[in-house]
């Protein structure tokens, strides 16, 4: 097959790499860098670059772009894309993108099925993606209801190929409801979290914990942004439900109150406790 990629950021150039390793299908890339383009193309994690006249040719295409511009490049080129042609996104947000690309995709003849790989760094671009990004890690995937068994075989034998081994089949709403707390909202608190004053004398005060909770406040602030204006009732609810629970700890600690504390405490192992049983099962 011929798979187009566009935007060979950190995803899509990690994603170009994997099918470029571990396939034998064609990958044609592009992006709006033009050294990125030469690079992957020096590199041959691309073979060649996706030019216009190369999109219609397509038997897939996966945009790993911000969602604006998913729907943008969707629009412009919804004729242009091959009938009976797979497009793939990797946004992080879905009820924003998939009704408008659904609608343009049945108008012109070609399969839009919403993407989100459950994989990456707190590192950007395209000098930091890796062919192994993928393995062993989750995508969601969010078809049309009248998305034929087929053409889902089609894209997930490329993405089985390159190392995902868990799929999970979703609505945009599901999607972006537990995106909002699973993703979203931890990059929310890292970033305030971060923000702490006492942060900048924690050498030689820090192991893990630090460092877990502070990883992910390194991160593309234009794209997380949009992620989170357009999810925002989602997003909303879990910081102010984050807001809820942290005041039943601060009301504990103003009052003194040494057994509520270790009840708090107790709670939040044994939800953690539970959500790692049924991890591994």
């Amino acid at each position: 097959m011929k798979i187009g990629i566009v935007g060979l950021g950190l995803i899509g150039g990690s994603l170009a790499r994997a099918i470029k390793a571990n396939t034998a299908h064609t990958v044609w890339g592009t992006d709006l860098q033009r050294p990125v383009v030469y690079r992957a193309k020096l590199l041959e994690v691309i073979d060649e670059e996706l030019t216009e006249d190369r999109v219609g040719s397509c038997d897939i295409v996966i945009l790993a772009l911000y969602p604006r511009d998913t729907v943008e490049w969707v629009r412009t080129h919804a004729g242009v894309v091959q009938k009976g042609a797979v497009v793939v996104d990797c946004a992080g947000v879905k009820q924003a993108v998939c009704s408008p690309c659904w609608a343009l995709a049945e108008q012109n003849g070609f399969t839009f099925i919403g993407g989100h790989p459950m994989e990456g760094v707190a590192k950007l671009g395209f000098e930091n993606s890796r062919r192994d990004m993928f393995v062993n890690a989750s995508m969601i995937l969010v078809p049309h209801k009248d998305l034929d068994i087929e053409t889902m075989k089609r894209v997930k034998d490329v993405f089985d190929a390159i190392g995902f081994t868990r799929y999970e089949i979703a609505t945009p709403e599901k999607h972006d409801r537990i995106i909002a707390l699973t993703s979203q909202l931890a990059h929310v608190v890292s970033s305030a979290y971060v923000k702490s004053p006492t942060a900048q004398e924690h050498r030689g005060f820090s192991a893990g914990s630090f460092r877990d909770l502070t990883r992910v406040a390194f991160l593309n602030e234009k794209m997380w942004a949009e992620l989170f204006l357009l999810n925002r009732e989602d997003l909303h609810q879990e910081i102010q439900g984050m807001i809820e629970r942290l005041r039943e700890y601060d009301d504990a600690l103003t009052a003194g109150d040494e057994a509520r504390m270790a009840e708090l405490l107790r709670e939040g192992r044994e939800v953690k406790a539970e959500l790692d049983r049924e991890d591994r099962e």
